[in-house]
């Protein structure tokens, strides 16, 4: 668990997202049970899923307001497209992908997670995460949706984390430098 001062310090630094916008975005979080709110005096502790969350809702680059719903729509993005309904547990959504990232790099020997990509698509919903040792990328999108389709009239707007800049920043947050 970290607190949240010490979250938005290290994803300003490793992930360049201003603390100004940070602030905001995650009270809004916190109004809506997205991430913890502290006590009276005891500074919120947020644990990996938090931190995910919170550099989702900032990658997405909504509207303050809908920066929650955001995050609840990003997690639940689907390879593919398919729907889950009757599927296997061992097939991930957007969100458990980035979370299982985020305790690799925690837990784990994150050398290999250090030269993928993570990219947050804004004018539409997809998370692609672009595996650099096996060249393969996983496009997360809403069920129904073509992943290998163009989903807005108009150029693609994205947010790119590097696999070394997530990794840095959630080492930093958890204390595993």
């Amino acid at each position: 668990m970290a607190t949240l001062k010490a979250c938005l310090t290290s994803i300003e630094h490793y992930l360049g997202f201003p603390k100004s916008r940070s602030i905001t975005i995650s009270r809004r979080l916190q109004e809506r049970g997205v991430i913890p709110v502290g006590a009276p005096g005891i500074a919120p502790k947020l644990d990996a899923h938090d931190v995910v969350s919170l550099i989702i809702a900032l990658a997405a680059d909504t509207a303050l307001h809908e920066a929650p719903d955001a995050v609840t729509r990003y997690r639940a993005l689907t390879p593919g497209g398919i729907d889950l309904i009757g599927a296997p547990a061992s097939i991930d959504t957007a969100g458990r992908a980035l979370d299982i990232m985020a305790d690799v790099a925690i837990h784990g020997s994150a050398d290999l997670l250090r030269r993928d990509r993570i990219e947050v698509v804004s004018n539409w919903r997809e998370v692609s995460i672009h595996d650099a040792t096996s060249g393969n990328t996983k496009r997360f999108v809403a069920p129904g949706a073509d992943a290998s389709a163009w989903q807005h009239a108009g150029h693609r707007k994205s947010t790119t984390i590097t696999g070394s800049a997530f990794v840095d920043a959630v080492r930093d947050i958890f204390g595993k430098k």
